[in-house]
């Protein structure tokens, strides 16, 4: 089972996406009709909100009177955080009853409008953000809505940034143009990405990696993913957990493959062990097997860790779940603050990496060994100099 979260700004056009991924065959949770079920005349949620806010907010048929609380809340931050303190987790326990009744292979679209204000994104496997410039909604909400262009605005500017929605999504859909558009883009983003992740999360298995060493130049949004892939780690595993991103798309400038290495620290292998099971169930799955770090100097024996990847076929992630303050956890980190300080060592490498490009992985790796025992040498002593701590 795959959880997607859906959101977007007013006048975007989330609700078109909804429907369509409810065509191609998702399950689609709307948040917003959640909100109107919980508190439906009758329910323990209706009493609790009355409880709360009096009985003013009922109609004369005994319904909640969504004008009048409206009033209530508008405004005032203590009574709206109060009134989520009620709706919320109601909302989120009928999601879940929904979510567990859908077939094991179901992928569910959560539509859900204020998911980046609730810093709801790491709840999902995989969180998609519609968009359109604010022209664009502020057309459609005076067309369809018959919103004034200055209501349409203002509307528009009391919702979060749309910077930091963006931020916030692993896949922007741009719904600024016609809607066959964006049902293109939809319907290309089920098929070549979220068919075969669900497959793969529900089979426990990873994305296939590409067997070359193909490089790219460095992306500067790859800290941004990082920060999006550790806070569903830490949500499932704890987040008293340490999380670093690593590897070469951790260093500002450097080509690299495109691969988000991340390094979850535990206090033991058996720790680790244990990890495996919520981490698949997160979208990182485990590589069987063991696994060890080429040990620096080569004679320092094995550097046992344990692997896992992503299941996501739009997203290579290596995560590297080493003990604390064993040898490959402290190289790990080593290697990276030393190169992001030193923009010798750094060229140095960015040279190596680029010579061997195209190469079959394996040997790829081979070719580098030669300059990183090198390099760890130098790094010893600059961590040494420098008074480095990991």
């Amino acid at each position: 089972m795959l959880q997607v979260g859906l959101t977007g700004g007013i006048g975007a056009g989330k609700s078109a996406a909804a429907s369509r991924f409810a065509a191609a065959g998702a399950l689609v949770i709307d948040s917003d009709r959640l909100a109107r079920e919980v508190v439906e005349p009758g329910t323990a949620g209706l009493a609790e909100v009355v409880a709360a806010f009096g009985p003013d907010v009922l109609s004369a048929d005994g319904a909640l009177d969504r004008a009048a609380l409206g009033r209530v809340v508008f405004g005032d931050p203590t009574a709206r955080k109060r009134l989520e303190g009620i709706l919320h987790p109601l909302i989120r326990a009928r999601s879940a009853e929904l979510a567990a009744a859908a077939p094991p292979d179901t992928i569910i679209v959560n539509d859900v409008p204020l998911l980046v204000e609730g810093g709801l994104g790491a709840s999902y496997h995989l969180v998609v953000v519609v968009d359109a410039t604010p022209e664009v909604r502020i057309e459609r909400l005076v067309r369809d809505r018959g919103m004034t262009a200055a209501d349409a605005a203002a509307r528009i500017a009391a919702q979060i940034d749309d910077t930091a929605r963006r931020a916030a999504a692993d896949v922007v859909l741009d719904n600024s143009g016609a809607p066959e558009a964006l049902a293109a883009a939809v319907d290309a983003l089920w098929t070549d990405r979220l068919v075969d992740f669900e497959a793969n999360v529900r089979a426990g298995r990873w994305a296939d990696k590409d067997p070359l060493a193909t490089l790219v130049d460095y992306d500067p949004t790859w800290p941004q993913q990082y920060e999006r892939l550790a806070a569903r780690i830490l949500r499932r595993v704890g987040g008293a957990h340490r999380i670093d991103h690593i590897g070469s798309t951790a260093v500002p400038g450097l080509p690299a493959k495109d691969v988000v290495d991340i390094m979850l620290t535990v206090d033991s292998l058996a720790e680790a062990d244990a990890l495996a099971e919520p981490l698949t169930r997160a979208g990182f799955p485990r590589k069987p097997g063991v696994y060890q770090d080429r040990p620096k100097p080569p004679d320092a024996g094995p550097w046992e860790k344990r692997m896992h990847a992503n299941a996501d076929p739009g997203r290579r992630v290596n995560l590297h779940v080493r003990v604390a303050g064993s040898p490959g956890w402290r190289t790990a980190l080593l290697l990276r603050d030393h190169l992001r300080a030193d923009s010798a060592d750094r060229d140095a490498y960015a040279a190596v990496k680029r010579a061997n490009a195209g190469r079959p992985i394996d040997d790829y790796l081979d070719a580098k060994e030669p300059f990183f025992d090198e390099l760890y040498v130098r790094a010893d002593a600059w961590a040494a100099r420098t008074h480095w701590r990991p």
